[in-house]
């Protein structure tokens, strides 16, 4: 069991897509409940996966290593450590969710629609469980397809616009990706005699500078994509608004992830010289997206919009983490993965529950929900305060580390994103007051009925992660940091930066790791002209 337990957690989704396929498409109860229990079953995998993980291990767990097309060196290869590992979890858990979520608002091609889900489910898993390259790239594919249906099929009245765009953006940067795997297939044969697509043995090949700059930005421009990093973001708030509550639940929970866990996994370890050269620039970056997505959160008048916007200003947080290249940045990035998942993901299925009552989405439409919903509005309110990062919440843990790595690498970085925080509270707060608190000035509103069953069931189980983040993030951590170290020992291979065949900069060991073992410092020597 312990040796396949990946295979299983990977694919068993599949079983529900079988009996999906056999079930007669009119028996929409029969549809929704194999659709379900499959998801339940597959997250309670994950569950099991997560009891299993030593979190003092070194290295890649679970791992399965079978040759699979040999002349190429495409290996069946899976393995997690920490960081997937909560990917894995957080995935399975809005997947069950998004199909609660959908029991009565889809009904139109029911069948498909969650032959759909359990296919993005498997995609989606794919990736953050692939140690072999080729199948990191055919589940990084897989996942376009069903979401595309998604959204263009089960989404908005631009959903065809919308849908298009999200497919166009991502091949675009699943095309150039495509030819960084190929240049490092041929550059590994050329340096070992065999061809692998092995990421375990690629992070080990010595890459010369400028092939790493090259590298470098054909895979981090396919994965600033997917996040999506500013200015590749403008697909995002298209596919949030036009998509169904479920779709836009896993777009921003898991499928924005899979960009920054791109980063992590291939672009730090495998490309340290390219990471600290391109480090200003995606920092720059990064802080643009924090405060341009909260402005323009600001004036949105639709909540389903104001919220997509929010994304890519949270997305800009965890870039900065990232590219802080110390162990608080990193572990607060990867932390504020799970958190945003979380708590956006959350707070889309509360903008869907109301829209399913109203059928609209703008917030002049409403005011004094309050009154008439108040479980609502208390749950609002948690999952709202948790996207600010207050204290006590989820937001806060990750949040805070992230701006502790972002001052420790230049203040002028952290005092930006610190602003971030304040735009946040404004733009978040202001549409709370908007849509719950006032009297109920619209009739339409005085008779909404509270939540029921059924989205209690949906909303409670994120709110005891809120907490429970917040308050004890300790088993959270405890699996992130050994993966953290590692990732970052890797980078501390970058000793120097050619910049040109005249002028280098040098730079101390990019990772300091103190004999304690409990600090880690990254920093920039003086530049040097004409040294060698």
């Amino acid at each position: 069991m312990e040796n396949q337990i990946l295979t299983y957690v990977t694919f068993f989704p599949l079983v529900g897509i079988v009996a999906l396929l056999l079930a007669p498409k009119e028996r929409h109860d029969t549809i929704k409940a194999v659709a379900l229990i499959v998801a339940v079953i597959t997250m309670l995998l994950s569950f099991f996966l997560w009891s299993m993980f030593d979190p003092m291990a070194l290295g890649m767990q679970f791992e399965v290593d079978i040759p699979w097309i040999t002349g190429l060196g495409i290996h069946y290869h899976l393995g997690i450590d920490g960081i997937s590992l909560l990917l894995i979890a957080l995935t399975t858990v809005l997947t069950v969710l998004a199909i609660l979520a959908s029991w009565n608002s889809i009904t139109k091609g029911v069948k498909g629609y969650y032959l759909s889900m359990l296919l993005l489910q498997v995609g989606m898993i794919g990736v953050f469980v692939s140690l072999d390259l080729f199948l990191f790239y055919v589940f990084w594919e897989i996942m376009l397809v069903p979401m595309y249906f998604i959204i263009g099929l089960w989404g908005g009245p631009r959903r065809v616009y919308a849908a298009i765009k999200f497919v166009l953006f991502t091949m675009f940067g699943s095309l150039l990706m495509l030819v960084g795997i190929l240049w490092l297939l041929f550059a590994y044969h050329g340096y070992s005699g065999e061809y692998s697509f092995d990421m375990l043995k690629l992070v080990e090949m010595p890459i010369g500078y400028r092939a790493q700059l090259l590298l470098f930005g054909a895979f981090a421009l396919a994965f600033a994509i997917k996040v999506p990093l500013f200015p590749f973001h403008t697909w995002l708030p298209d596919a949030h608004v036009e998509a169904p509550t479920a779709g836009s639940v896993i777009l921003a929970g898991v499928l924005l992830k899979m960009g920054t866990y791109g980063f992590v996994r291939i672009c730090l370890p495998m490309f340290p010289d390219a990471t600290v050269a391109y480090l200003p620039y995606i920092a720059v970056l990064s802080v643009i997206a924090i405060i341009y997505g909260a402005l323009v959160a600001m004036v949105q008048r639709d909540v389903k919009s104001l919220v997509a916007f929010s994304s890519v200003s949270h997305m800009g947080f965890i870039m900065l983490g990232i590219f802080a290249l110390n162990l608080q940045g990193l572990q607060g990035a990867i932390m504020q993965m799970v958190n945003h998942g979380v708590s956006t993901g959350a707070l889309f299925l509360l903008v869907g529950m109301i829209y399913d009552r109203r059928h609209t989405r703008l917030i002049e439409e409403f005011g004094g929900l309050a009154k008439v919903m108040p479980a609502y509005s208390a749950i609002f309110m948690i999952v709202a305060l948790s996207s600010i990062g207050l204290p006590f919440t989820n937001g806060f843990v990750g949040e805070f580390l992230i701006l502790l790595g972002a001052f420790d690498r230049s203040y002028v970085y952290g005092t930006l994103a610190a602003s971030g925080v304040i735009f946040a509270a404004a733009y978040m707060l202001w549409m709370y007051q908007r849509v719950i608190f006032g009297k109920v000035t619209n009739p339409a509103n005085a008779q909404l009925a509270d939540v029921d069953w059924r989205e209690k069931i949906i909303l409670i189980p994120l709110v005891i992660f809120i907490f429970w983040i917040g308050i004890y993030p300790k088993p959270f951590f405890e699996r992130i940091e050994p993966a953290a170290q590692q990732v970052l020992t890797r980078v501390g291979r970058a000793q120097t930066v050619q910049l040109d065949d005249q002028f280098r900069v040098n730079l101390v060991p990019a990772v300091d790791i103190s004999p304690r073992g409990d600090t880690i410092t990254v920093g920039l020597g003086a530049p040097e002209r004409g040294t060698e």
